[in-house]
């Protein structure tokens, strides 16, 4: 093979060399499959229900309200116990939770408030989830190769976005919502066996954080005070309100605007994995992440939702869709390993905890005001706030976050310059 093909390809796959890892990361692409599966049957489910964008907007906030409340206590419980038993113990939960709705589904007992508490029961497992999750890549892979590591499990994520939703477009067409919620179930034992068979010998186990009082003040005066962690958590919250709203805009542009039906929800689905699955390749195989490169990214999430917002046709939307997916991966994984990079070990759960808020628990905001804006607006209108929103991200990264980076970059404080509480 030809050495810099070679060279290439062992840069683009460094984190792969991880038995640990490995095992980890194939149980994402199947766990993962049946997370966007229920996604898709879950948005169908509801319009199905209602016909209703703001019902849609509803159920997508009631499954992120927790993940907004409850982070903060996710990231200082992970930052104390054993990551990996604790997210044995949330899939586990969450499996429970997707057969429940599975079972209320296929009985044609369910109601939309059945959605609503189930979805919220979703979003309470994710918050604690979702900050042991994140911090125990670093555990499987070590810090020289976590930025690879993290853009490999977005590849991973988004490869599921392209498998999920092509299955669970053919379930819901042939079979109904209810077996895409059976598969759901299931998926998460592959999480659970893979655990199990980690060598925990061969983990780079963080340093606990002893119980202590004022821990989640402590989080967020930290994550304020480092430049670096403020600017890429303000430029997430920006677009997870109003840009990361896909599993409201998407069943609106297809249903309402292009009468495309659920296959062709699913084919955009599964063509913004695609993309993902090309840029977050890209993104692994490249440096070190930085806030200039975070602002390009977040221009080009903006411009990409502007074209998508004026695509003229279904074949349009299709033809833009890959593009999204890649610029909407590149802002995740180069935000995610900036935020680790920068964090100290001892307070790492509780900045991702805070990552996990800006992108995903300030949906019950975003959510319902991307619902109304489709409803009652159009859902080319919901697409170009998002947009916008992506657009203002990058122009508050260009403002404010340059004059930090060279005095900043890579630079942790240590413990015991932190702020009191």
């Amino acid at each position: 093979m030809n050495p810099a093909v070679t060279a290439l390809t062992n840069r683009t796959f460094a984190a792969l060399r991880f038995r640990n890892y490995r095992l980890y990361l194939g149980s994402q692409v199947v766990s993962f499959s049946g997370s966007w599966m229920q996604a898709l049957a879950q948005s169908w489910l509801v319009l199905e229900l209602t016909g209703s964008g703001t019902a849609l907007g509803t159920v997508v906030a009631c499954q992120f309200i927790p993940t907004l409340l409850l982070s903060p206590y996710g990231g200082m419980i992970a930052d104390r116990v054993d990551k990996r038993k604790l997210i044995m113990v949330t899939q586990a939960v969450a499996g429970f939770l997707a057969l429940l709705l599975g079972i209320v589904t296929l009985t044609g007992s369910v109601e939309l408030w059945m959605v609503y508490v189930i979805a919220a029961g979703f979003g309470t497992v994710t918050a604690i989830d979702n900050p042991a999750r994140q911090t125990f890549v670093m555990e499987m892979v070590g810090a020289d190769d976590l930025s690879n590591a993290v853009t490999l499990n977005s590849v991973a994520v988004n490869a599921a976005r392209v498998i999920g939703p092509a299955i669970g477009g053919v379930l819901i067409a042939t079979l109904g919502v209810g077996q895409c919620f059976i598969f759901n179930a299931v998926s998460y034992l592959a999480v659970i066996i893979a655990l199990q068979l980690i060598r925990r010998h061969e983990l780079h186990p963080a340093v606990r954080t002893p119980r202590a009082p004022r821990q989640l003040r402590e989080g967020f005066r930290y994550a304020w005070n480092q430049p670096t962690l403020r600017t890429s958590l303000v430029m997430l919250v920006l677009v997870g309100t109003f840009t990361f709203e896909f599993t409201v805009t998407l069943p609106l542009l297809t249903d309402t605007t292009f009468d495309a039906g659920a296959g062709g929800l699913a084919t955009l689905s599964a063509l913004m994995g695609f993309g993902a699955v090309i840029g977050g390749l890209f993104v692994a195989s490249t440096g070190a992440p930085t806030l200039r490169r975070l602002v390009a990214t977040a221009t080009l999430f903006g411009t990409m939702m502007m074209v998508l917002a004026a695509a003229p046709s279904m074949t349009a939307a299709y033809i833009t869709m890959p593009f999204v997916g890649a610029a909407s991966i590149s802002m995740i994984a180069l935000s995610n390993a900036t935020l680790q990079l920068n964090s100290d070990p001892l307070l790492r759960g509780r900045v991702m905890a805070l990552f996990a808020m800006a992108l995903i628990g300030t949906t019950p905001i975003g959510g319902p005001i991307i619902g109304i804006i489709g409803e009652h607006v159009s859902p080319r209108a919901a697409l170009a706030a998002g947009g916008i929103a992506a657009f203002v991200a990058a122009a508050f990264g260009l403002a404010t976050a340059f004059k930090h980076e060279h005095a900043d970059a890579a630079e942790v404080t240590p413990q015991s310059e932190l702020i009191p509480s």
